[in-house]
């Protein structure tokens, strides 16, 4: 009975709090781009560590293919021509570096003999959380979409697919995160991509958990160090029955 009691006191006032839980505001879906209204490419890229990147120089062969990552004090060093700022940089940035160090050692014909391509981006990233199978940190290509990201992480049975949450945080004192919220359903099964923005670095998508998950949550938590009692009080009951057996 008493548990009873207690457990109907805890989903009042889950039920009760539920309706101000979330602080989105449709307005701030201002603040995201869509997919057609930006150009990605790696000209913008800023470098950062641990970035993966490859060095194409045919004129020389000994740095030619050649790959770094980029260390945690954000530079990169090759062993023909020693150590090079690479953070902060973007691959056209770093290729001109390399390349006037280059041709004080090499004879280099043409206007770009040396070529920076990335191979790994993992400097960037965003965030899915909540109820999804693969909670965590994604790597930000730049091009990921909310559709992209709830995708990948695939939602669970408890996700309230109705109210994700799309979170761009502020690290501005005072200045309040973007924050506004989708219906999934209306964009996978009916096609409305108009909410279907493209994420950028640190965005965190959130996925809460139905009203009714959250309840059985809540619960589970709650019962959870009872029933370590319980299991305690039978195992040294059981202890007991069978020193005196014995």
């Amino acid at each position: 009975m008493y548990r009873q009691v207690i457990i109907s006191l805890l989903v009042s006032i889950f039920l009760l709090g539920i309706g101000g839980c979330f602080s989105s505001r449709p307005e701030d879906i201002a603040a995201f781009l869509k997919p057609d209204q930006v150009n990605v490419t790696a000209d913008k890229y800023i470098l950062h560590p641990p970035d993966e990147i490859e060095i194409h120089c045919l004129k020389v062969p000994e740095l030619h293919l050649q790959s770094q990552v980029i260390r945690a004090d954000g530079k990169v060093t090759f062993e023909s021509l020693g150590e090079f700022e690479a953070s902060g940089l973007t691959p056209a940035e770093l290729s001109e570096a390399i390349k006037e160090k280059t041709r004080s050692l090499y004879a280099l014909p043409g206007e770009h003999p040396v070529d920076v391509r990335i191979t790994v981006s993992r400097s960037r990233v965003y965030y899915v959380l909540g109820q999804v199978y693969a909670p965590g940190p994604r790597i930000s290509t730049g091009r990921d979409t909310v559709l992209t990201a709830i995708s990948t992480a695939k939602l669970n049975a408890m996700a309230w697919q109705e109210r994700i949450q799309v979170v761009r945080p502020s690290s501005i004192e005072g200045k309040r995160p973007k924050i506004f919220e989708i219906n999934f359903d209306d964009m996978a099964i009916h096609g409305d991509t108009s909410k279907n923005v493209l994420l950028e670095e640190g965005d965190i998508v959130y996925v809460p958990s139905t009203p009714l998950a959250a309840v059985a949550l809540l619960i589970e938590e709650f019962l959870r160090p009872i029933g370590r009692i319980f299991s305690t009080v039978y195992m040294y009951e059981r202890i007991e029955y069978y020193q005196d057996r014995y």
